[in-house]
């Protein structure tokens, strides 16, 4: 979801993987071990949970997690918690990163200390202010001073143990003087409106001899004294109520200025006790990828995207727009990955693909290392297997890999690692028989295979048979390398970071899925001496089961169907697609005549057929609506039911499911994913309610009938291809992002260019890492990119400019107390200054 700002769309992103823990303190206990779990928060908010790793102080995570960030935020915080299962799980510590520090660790392994937690550290949250210093005449003619303390609202406050019923003291604190107000208690809302006036005697009364001025032994007062705002959330629990955020002024801006207006950030409280050494509290790592891009109208994109989609004509291809900036990227990934989308987007990812991996192969010397490498190429393929092939695996691999996470039957087959008790006999064929349905439903899945993956693959297998036409065996590995060694091979290890499973698996499935991937992999290989590719003798010993031609041919008949030209007529898959599942609360739609509207947490499921939730998981639907049936999904105001990250399902005859996510990422997940797969019913709504229709009248319009239409135009339509919802200008921002990054390569690459047209000799050192095949073409590529990223780059200095001169700080989207916002203007002061 983007941020829309003037002329201009700004998308935030965050991909992290969540590596290990170390020296966690121990237990104070006679087991000394613990179960810890990590949390992934936007500020107070959790948007992510690791699974449990039980009794260990160095737990190992191995999870990675994704998300489009929907709001603004401070800090991106990590807490590492010990569960208890007879009280409230306990935080051990936390890593908080601000925002604007996020691109110090981009893309790298990072240990971090773990911090001390108390609560008056965690903050979130800003106030609106209005402060008024005024004199006031008495009746007997003397002057004393009056502050006038104006509490208008807060925004984005903490929810704290789900609930957030807030109130404000205002405190005037001098050395020798303490006066504190409170405002009313707002119930639950983090969004609350006071608008309450506090009035405090600032100077004691004087004889009224110097108008609009203090005497000398006031100022002196004055100058010490400070106005303090604290925001607390009402509790009942017994401990008290919880604090939420502080903030602190001194009277003495106030004499510059008689009244002031702005919005402030909350602020920890400053409790004078002394934390532990941080190290006493262990350490976690992580590797963090922020990205916010800033996105223009597409016809600023027009140069860049034309320059990017005409790579795949360009001859040769290694002197196009797309391959060289695959040649300047550190790693080949940051490439792949805008150049796949922004080539789906536009229905040219095939063509392109087939000119690299032309390439690549004319420049391959061995038939058994084609495609083996991290080529542009291959990385390339893998995004689009990854993006396009999302669902294919679902459908192959999922029903499987679940209840091989559920059962866990004993797999281990090497002798040394087998437990008390276990056969050896016994696991191999617990294993062969894995091994076996595994294979069969992948060797028979052909027909389900994604139109453009096969495309890709009828490409690759022409040109590896041109190239090595002495080789019957290389049109089969051209392919294989990619469907069984870079695509189903690394699903079954790793399930997690396909959406095969929410969390990586266990230790000993985790160890099962390592022994059928490596079998699976070498099946698929179709190398000669298959037992030769096993280390381990067990390993060997066990792939005798698989010695059978059947195996071979059922590889080379699945490998023949999906890199056939014109194999098939594409069909829809019959078999319903689980999209997404997990607890919500809904609230009652009134579908019985006689029964309370309350609100519930029920287990829901989406798939590509309809979408419905029962008690728990795996129980039979309480409700189910047919995907036809969905007319608009959209966000629900939280005034309604005074609740946060509430969604709405409109039905037919004016049927609304009332849903509220565990937080903003899921709700905006859950209403992206529901909206695309309704986007191609006939009877879609126009216009909706966004308020609830509450004691007869609906909130927002205060229309009374309960059938009247919307008030509210819907959200614009999206993609309904549900793999691939791609925002073109957004990939070209980012590829321009990475040339501007990478330009003194670029430069470098140019000087490369001119070293080779005019000097036929030995290639300096320097230059020796890129391909250039074409100097004179190259060179003329590369002139219009670095043209086309300059052109760009002013756009967006001069947008910044404007911005920068339109910007107030103290306003709603800058509050004072940011960091980021001072950190700009301090750029822009110097940025100014030097062009002076």
């Amino acid at each position: 979801m983007a941020v829309e700002e003037e002329g201009l769309r700004v998308f935030q992103s965050v991909r992290i993987k969540i590596g290990e823990a170390k020296n966690l303190p121990t237990y104070p206990g006679p087991n000394k071990m613990r179960d810890c779990y990590c949390t992934v928060n936007l500020d107070q908010e959790e948007v992510f949970r690791t699974k449990i790793v039980e009794k260990s102080l160095c737990p190992f995570y191995g999870e990675d997690f994704y998300c489009e960030i929907p709001r603004t935020f401070r800090h991106l915080s990590f807490y590492i918690f010990d569960r208890d299962v007879f009280r409230r799980d306990s935080i051990i510590g936390k890593v908080a990163i601000q925002k604007e520090d996020l691109q110090k660790y981009h893309n790298r392994d990072t240990w971090f200390q773990l911090q001390h937690v108390d609560a008056d550290s965690e903050v979130q949250g800003k106030v609106h202010l209005e402060l008024r210093l005024s004199e006031v005449i008495t009746d007997t003619g003397v002057v004393c001073h009056k502050l006038a303390t104006r509490v208008l609202e807060c925004q984005g406050l903490p929810i704290v143990n789900g609930q957030c019923d807030p109130y404000a003291t205002v405190t005037l604190a001098g050395p020798s003087r303490s006066e504190a107000k409170k405002t009313k208690v707002k119930k639950k809302t983090n969004n609350p409106h006071f608008d309450e006036v506090f009035y405090f005697e600032v100077t004691r009364p004087s004889s009224y001899n110097k108008k609009s001025q203090f005497d000398i032994e006031d100022v002196d007062e004055v100058d010490k004294m400070e106005i303090r705002v604290d925001l607390w959330n009402a509790s009942n629990l017994k401990f008290g109520d919880e604090f939420l955020g502080e903030l602190r002024l001194p009277l003495k801006f106030l004499r510059q200025s008689s009244s002031y207006e702005a919005w402030y950030f909350l602020q920890p409280r400053d409790n004078g006790n002394k934390s532990l050494k941080p190290d006493d509290l262990g350490s976690l790592r992580l590797n963090v990828v922020y990205t916010e891009d800033h996105v223009f109208s597409s016809d600023y994109y027009s140069p860049l995207r034309d320059l990017l989609l005409k790579s795949a004509d360009v001859e040769p291809v290694s002197a196009s727009a797309a391959h060289i900036l695959g040649e300047v990227c550190r790693e080949k990934q940051e490439a792949a990955i805008p150049l796949v989308r922004l080539f789906l987007h536009y229905g040219r990812i095939v063509p392109f693909i087939s000119a690299i991996a032309s390439a690549e192969v004319k420049r391959t010397q061995d038939p058994n290392t084609i495609f083996r490498g991290n080529s542009l190429t291959s990385k390339c393929i893998d995004e689009t297997m990854k993006l396009a092939g999302m669902h294919y695996l679902q459908v192959t691999l999922k029903p499987i890999i679940d209840e091989i996470c559920q059962v866990h039957k004993p797999c281990e087959i090497d002798p040394v690692k087998l437990k008390d008790g276990e056969n050896l006999e016994n696991n191999r064929e617990n294993l062969r028989q894995y091994v076996d349905r595994i294979f069969t439903v992948i060797t028979k899945s052909g027909v389900s295979c994604p139109t453009v993956m096969c495309d890709i693959f009828f490409s690759l297998r022409e040109s590896a048979a041109k190239r090595f036409q002495g080789d019957p065996d290389v049109r089969y590995t051209a392919v294989s390398s990619f469907i069984f060694l870079r695509f189903f091979a690394p699903a079954i290890l790793s399930p997690n970071l396909f959406q095969l499973t929410p969390h990586h698996p266990d230790p000993q499935t985790s160890r099962t899925l390592t022994l059928i991937s490596k079998t699976i992999q070498t099946l698929g290989s179709l190398s000669k001496s298959k037992s030769a590719n096993f280390k381990e003798s067990y390993m060997a010993t066990f792939y005798d089961y698989f010695n059978e031609q059947k195996y071979a041919d059922a590889v080379k008949n699945f490998l023949d169907l999906i890199s056939s030209s014109g194999r098939r007529d594409h069909k829809s898959i019959e078999q319903p697609i689980l999209l997404k599942e997990g607890f919500m609360i809904k609230r009652a739609q009134g579908r019985k005549r006689f029964g309370m509207k309350n609100f519930k947490k029920r287990w829901f499921r989406l798939t590509n057929h309809e979408f419905t939730y029962q008690k728990s998981k795996g129980d039979h639907p309480l409700c189910s609506i047919p995907i036809e049936n969905i007319l608009a999904v959209e966000r629900l105001e939280e005034e309604s039911f005074k609740m946060k990250n509430m969604f709405q399902v409109i039905q037919p005859e004016r049927r609304v499911l009332y849903i509220q996510a565990n937080n903003c990422v899921e709700a905006k997940d859950w209403i992206d994913i529901l909206t695309k797969v309704s986007q191609c019913n006939k009877k879609r709504l126009t216009v909706y309610h966004p308020s609830a229709y509450l004691n007869g009248h609906w909130l927002c319009c205060k229309a009374t009938a309960d059938n009247t239409p919307g008030c509210t135009p819907c959200t614009g339509g999206l993609p309904a291809n549900i793999q691939l919802d791609i925002d073109g200008d957004r990939e070209t921002e980012r590829i321009y992002s990475l040339f501007n990054l990478y330009m003194p390569k670029l430069e470098k690459m140019q000087e490369a260019c001119g070293s080779k047209s005019v000097y036929d000799g030995p290639e300096e050192e320097e230059y020796s890492t890129f391909i250039i095949d074409d100097p004179k073409e190259t060179y003329k590529t590369l002139k219009l990119i670095i043209e086309g990223v300059g052109t760009l780059e002013q756009e967006h200095a001069q947008y910044k400019r404007d911005k920068f001169k339109k910007t107030k700080y103290g306003s709603q989207e800058h509050p004072i107390g940011d960091k980021s916002f001072q950190t700009y203007i301090r750029q822009q002061s110097e940025i100014s200054a030097h062009s002076i």
